[in-house]
């Protein structure tokens, strides 16, 4: 595999057909929990992230990046659970990403929680115990370091 290649597979923006990786026998659709030996099946559209999920519960931020509006049930799922929700519309078209964005708005009106626009057809839905700062620093002057006039 080239090094361009190995970068947009990085990236994410191919598809990494490279069989090495998987060679302690993933088959890439259902594995098991080494705490529970539980089976659970996976779904590609949501991740979600965390670091210790069996300690910390209140760490885990997944992403969805429905398909169609049938995939707007996980994303309710998820946020009643009170898993914070950031949900990735570039893929839908745009009557079905007005439907979802209406059940999201919804949905977090009704649990008392929040959405926020994160970039073009990107939103976050935060629920109520959970806040969201914006980055800058509070004693951030509005004329700062930029303007030199």
């Amino acid at each position: 595999m080239g090094s361009v290649r190995k970068a947009s597979a990085w990236l994410g923006l191919v598809e990494d057909h490279d069989d090495r990786y998987y060679a302690d026998g993933y088959d890439g659709e259902y594995a098991e929990s080494p705490e529970t030996g539980e089976v659970w099946a996976t779904d590609p559209r949501v991740r979600v992230a965390s670091e210790s999920v069996a300690q910390d519960d209140s760490r885990r931020i997944a992403t969805v990046s429905p398909t169609c509006f049938r995939d707007a049930r996980g994303i309710g799922e998820l946020f009643r659970d009170g898993v914070p929700v950031i949900i990735n519309l570039t893929s839908l078209e745009s009557a079905d990403a007005k439907r979802v964005v209406d059940f999201a708005a919804g949905l977090t009106f009704g649990l008392r929680g929040s959405i926020d626009r994160i970039a073009t057809r990107v939103f976050l839905l935060s629920p109520s115990d959970t806040r969201v700062v914006n980055g800058e620093g509070p004693g951030r002057a509005q004329d700062g370091f930029f303007n030199q006039s």
